[in-house]
């Protein structure tokens, strides 16, 4: 039979691993420094062929497709952020920058729940992107891989109406009302 304090040191153990996953944040950030190097090299190559070489074999539908390559790359950055900053503040430690001007909006309330929601509307958002260059460079896929990309989106899409829908049922009475008042669509009592 376990002991008061060895209970107590072992929750905090338990309590204290959560520390392991700084190093999961870090290797994100590192990742994120990749993914500025491959915005950089992509806007380089889309200057280079429409400036330096006077834009002669360039057409519109190409700048497009690396205009979204680029944005494609933001998206893919902007989900690090949240996954990095969102998850650390959730699972590790408070971040605490105290009304820092630059903080984030939704650092002030997130949880797991909305880092959720938030993370399904950027894979959305990401899976749009890849969709809507499959569908201008159509020449280059067959009607099947389209299909399996639309397919594969709608999954997201449907998962991240399921996330929400869960999300709001598992909130209760009082919750949805504060949500409300915050959104400016009705009183924060729940009763009034």
């Amino acid at each position: 039979m376990a002991t008061r304090p060895q209970t107590s040191s072992i929750g905090y153990l338990i309590f204290m691993s959560r520390w392991l996953q700084v190093p999961l944040y870090l290797g994100l950030i590192v990742a994120q420094a990749v993914y500025v190097w491959q915005f950089m090299i992509e806007l380089w190559h889309l200057f280079s062929d429409v400036v330096l070489h006077s834009g002669a074999s360039v057409t519109e539908e190409s700048i497009m497709l690396a205009v979204l390559g680029l944005v494609d790359v933001v998206m893919i950055a902007n989900l690090l952020i949240m996954v990095i900053i969102g998850g650390y503040e959730t699972f590790v430690s408070r971040i605490r920058l105290d009304d820092h001007p630059d903080q984030p909006e939704w650092l002030s309330h997130v949880n797991a729940n909305v880092l959720k929601t938030k993370l399904a509307m950027s894979i959305i958002g990401i899976s749009s992107i890849h969709l809507l260059r499959t569908f201008i460079d159509s020449q280059n896929y067959t009607a099947t891989q389209m299909m399996w990309q639309t397919v594969i989106h709608l999954a997201f899409v449907v998962s991240a109406l399921a996330l929400a829908a869960i999300d709001r049922m598992s909130l209760t009475a009082h919750q949805r009302a504060a949500n409300a008042a915050a959104a400016g669509e009705g009183p924060a009592d729940p009763h009034a």
